[in-house]
């Protein structure tokens, strides 16, 4: 999977490309990921890349310009491949673990257009593949949100994740939080690990993990509580039939 960032501060990926299991991702070839500062592109001898905004209002915008004649240079070194061009704004559908794994089966390389300031020049919009924002708030700009994306996608990639099978049983699979979790000590500080977890049978301890991601889930997030209760409405209702 190759990635390629387009932001005014390459710098900020320096100590997140560099360490953990995206560092060792890298070194082992399994990801690419190269930033490129599409200020290089900017307007006039200062390389501006932002304007104020016509009819007025706060702060400004990003200019067309330097965004997309740095696509367009990188489409130059991919002619006989297509881009998979992703603009990050908070007015982009919502980031998911169905979005995570849809990218992470692309083969042509995303690129991941940073946005800084009060956002961007709607025409900028008419040059990329989609919009995508990872909540409903609002950041200085689309770095963190582009970290937090490659990684979602990249422990998705076979081999980046040491374990694989811990990707089974995660948060947001079948729309479910994770159940918890519990290691050594096996008593701390009065609060004891629940017996079923040491009983050493199975089925009990599926069906406890089972009924407490059901509940953490009810609690926290009505909303996948809500989709997983229609997911097995339509699996009966397809049974029925």
């Amino acid at each position: 999977m190759r990635f390629f960032i387009l932001t005014i501060y390459p710098e900020v990926f320096s100590s997140f490309l560099s360490t953990g299991l995206i560092g060792r991702a890298l070194n082992e070839k399994r990801i690419e990921v190269e930033t490129i500062d599409f200020r290089k592109h900017g307007i006039g001898r200062h390389a501006h890349v932002d304007a104020a905004p016509y009819g007025g209002g706060a702060g400004m915008l990003l200019r067309p310009e330097p965004i997309l004649e740095t696509l367009e240079e990188l489409e130059t070194r991919f002619e006989k491949q297509k881009l998979h061009k992703i603009l990050i704004s908070p007015r982009g559908k919502p980031f998911n673990q169905a979005k995570a794994k849809e990218l992470s089966k692309r083969t042509e390389p995303l690129v991941l257009v940073c946005g800084r300031f009060e956002g961007f020049d709607e025409r900028i919009r008419q040059f990329v593949d989609e919009e995508i924002s990872i909540g409903d708030f609002v950041l200085m700009g689309g770095e963190v949100a582009s970290m937090s994306i490659i990684e979602a996608v990249s422990r998705l990639i076979p081999g980046v994740i040491g374990n694989e099978s811990s990707l089974e049983q995660e948060s947001f699979g079948n729309h479910l939080l994770e159940h918890a979790q519990y290691t050594r000590p096996q008593e701390f500080r009065g609060m004891q690990v629940p017996d079923v977890l040491l009983s050493g049978d199975h089925q009990k301890i599926r069906n406890w993990r089972q009924a407490d991601a059901l509940e953490k889930t009810r609690e926290n997030r009505a909303d996948l509580y809500e989709k997983f209760l229609q997911d097995g409405r339509s699996n009966r209702d397809r049974k029925d039939h």
